[in-house]
């Protein structure tokens, strides 16, 4: 089978080279894909020179290429309609409809449909005009967290301590408009929640919804999760403080009621639905979906699934996804994947800089490096946005899995390299 993957950054990246490894893969192209998008497993990767909004060429293409399955890794073509759109041409899509995108693409849409569903989340406001949101600031005696309603590139999301931070993260979102002037017409203001964070990814077909294994994001850029939020700076799974009863309790508290609510709305979901959670003393609460797979969770929970991703892919789109339940394997190790990013992220990424020491991690054994902000000049790998590299370890600990990934990050350099130290330093 011929597959296109849609998009450009590790998530993709890491995808590709799943799905490139299944037997039945005979080619997986990455539209526009990056620098590691080409060769891969069995030399099977290419990139195709198309981005991701250019639905017409993307259907052109895949029609051209006798394409069997379309999968979409980024959040903004979901939320645009590309699933909609290649569908209506034929095309078998991993992937949501537009409408049930909406599940990430609005905060507001979320945050309703959780309360009508009975979801547990942070209590929280939407709010239409700064001063509104000003004065339920001054009503409420916690921190806050101030989230713009549309999609911000994982950077949307404020978390504050004390009203003057809340206060200047309104006028962020909503005057200066720094994430967009569609993404700040409305605020969700949440109370500021405290506990773990965890991962859960689920494919979902129908009815049925398979959780994947756990994993810990560390959304923070700098250790102790210090500084500005990021669209993630480093994951490790499995966690193993999360329990299979405490599991099981996601699933019945926060997948199933969410899925059946959007059936509900006219609105059947079909893909990969990504909770993000924090366990706090009163159980999970949701802190946000996600609709497509993690970045950088995918890094690390691909590089430990044993099943055939291509086949949970095909069961998710033909509704046959019931076959797997109960069945998914796993590789019994941890895995820890470690970002390196480039200076002045994630505000304003510098850029171009030449990236060495590839080739040498290459050859470390249960490694792998995602590609996410990079490109090619010639023989050069140079970066090409904020997040540049997933840097992924498997291990028979979760400390051997870190170590390894962290002997691995430091034999790789580029200008103002910097990445946290302490990813997977809490349960080792």
């Amino acid at each position: 089978m011929r597959i296109l993957v849609v998009g450009k950054g590790g998530r993709e990246h890491a995808l590709a080279w799943k799905l490139a490894l299944s037997n039945r893969a005979e080619r997986v192209f990455v539209a526009p894909g990056n620098a590691g998008t080409d060769g891969g497993p069995g030399g099977k990767l290419a990139s195709v020179k198309l981005e991701q909004d250019n639905f017409e060429g993307l259907v052109r293409f895949a029609k051209d290429e006798k394409v069997g399955l379309v999968v979409i890794g980024p959040e903004e073509p979901l939320a645009k309609g590309i699933t909609d759109a290649l569908e209506k041409e034929g095309l078998r899509v991993f992937g949501p409809s537009k409408a049930a995108a909406q599940l990430e693409a609005s905060k507001v849409y979320c945050k309703e449909l959780m309360r009508q569903a009975g979801v547990p989340t942070a209590d929280f406001k939407v709010c239409d005009h700064p001063q509104i949101a000003r004065t339920y600031i001054d009503s409420r005696d916690y921190d806050l967290v101030v989230k713009a309603d549309g999609l911000a590139a994982g950077k949307g999301v404020i978390v504050c301590t004390g009203r003057e931070e809340a206060y200047r993260a309104i006028d962020r979102i909503m005057v200066r408009e720094e994430f967009g002037a569609a993404a700040g017409r409305h605020v969700v203001v949440e109370k500021k929640l405290s506990g773990r964070e965890v991962s859960i990814l689920a494919l979902v077909s129908g009815r049925c919804i398979l959780p994947l294994d756990p994993g810990q994001d560390h959304k923070a850029l700098l250790d102790n999760d210090k500084g500005p939020n990021t669209g993630g700076m480093g994951v490790y799974t499995p966690a193993p403080w999360l329990t299979p009863e405490l599991a099981h309790q996601i699933d019945e508290e926060v997948f199933v009621p969410t899925i059946h609510a959007m059936r509900r709305r006219g609105a059947p979901y079909k893909g990969c639905l990504f909770a993000g959670l924090m366990i706090t003393s009163q159980g999970p609460r949701v802190l946000e979906f996600n609709c497509r797979f993690g970045d950088p969770e995918t890094q690390p929970l691909l590089m430990r699934l044993k099943t055939d991703l291509l086949d949970l892919m095909e069961a998710v789109v033909d509704g046959k996804l019931e076959q797997f339940e109960g069945k998914i394997e796993w590789d019994n190790r941890h895995a820890v994947c470690v970002v390196a990013a480039a200076p002045g992220y994630p505000v304003n990424p510098r850029k171009g800089d030449p990236i060495t020491g590839l080739d040498e991690v290459a050859a470390m054994p249960d490694v792998q490096v995602f590609h996410a902000g990079t490109r090619r000049d010639g023989n050069r790998v140079l970066t090409d946005g904020g997040r540049v590299l997933g840097v992924t370890a498997l291990g028979e600990s979760l400390a051997r899995a870190r170590e390894r990934a962290y002997e691995a990050i430091r034999k790789i350099q580029f200008r103002g390299i910097q990445y946290r130290s302490d990813i997977g330093l809490r349960d080792r």
